[in-house]
């Protein structure tokens, strides 16, 4: 049986029980969703979340993980990504009585979730003194930032998020906040 440091194993006990949580949660939010291509996502994602759980199952059960196979799922990809305001955005208004979520509170809660699953994981990984921990851990928060970009370009293509936009002047003035060192202001220019 392999050994673990006590923080490595409890910390993949955690990402195990998140991953169990997150599988049964996908499942209720896929039955309440009404747009059919968010709730193939939300399938897409629960499946790719199966897939780390059987992974950090194999793991802690001492048969290890694959370390040679991708971790690089299948996303959805949206074409027309808009930057800027394009569309005055419907107010949002919490329904702190309701029974069924819209499907856009869906997509946002689940961005939230992949965006704080991507940060538990590398901060875990970086804990790991086990190889395979390590890459177990650094490849689900891979595989949750993607999931995440996935879902925001979901939301940004239904107008849901629509990210704002500096102008170019503001952009122009912050750019050169910024300058390249010089060779004589940089450390170590002199390696011999």
């Amino acid at each position: 049986m392999r050994h673990f440091a006590a923080h490595e194993f409890l910390e993949t006990q955690e990402a195990l029980r998140s991953k169990s949580a997150e599988i049964e949660l996908f499942g209720v939010l896929i039955q309440m969703t009404t747009d059919s291509q968010l709730r193939d996502l939300l399938q897409n994602q629960q499946r790719r979340t199966m897939y780390d759980y059987q992974q950090g199952l194999s793991l802690l059960s001492g048969r290890g993980i694959n370390m040679q196979q991708s971790q690089s799922p299948q996303m959805n990809v949206y074409q027309n990504i808009q930057i800027g305001i394009q569309q005055q955005p419907q107010p949002m208004t919490p329904n702190p009585t309701t029974s069924l979520m819209s499907d856009a509170s869906i997509a946002n809660h689940v961005l939230f979730l992949r965006k704080a699953g991507s940060v538990f994981s590398m901060v875990w990984a970086s804990e790991c003194a086990d190889p395979q921990v390590r890459t177990f851990h650094v490849a689900c928060g891979n595989t949750c930032q993607q999931m995440a970009y996935e879902i925001w370009q979901y939301l940004n293509a239904r107008g849901y998020y629509q990210p704002a936009e500096l102008s170019d002047k503001t952009m122009a003035v912050m750019r050169q906040e910024f300058a390249s060192p010089t060779q004589s202001t940089m450390p170590y220019s002199q390696v011999r």
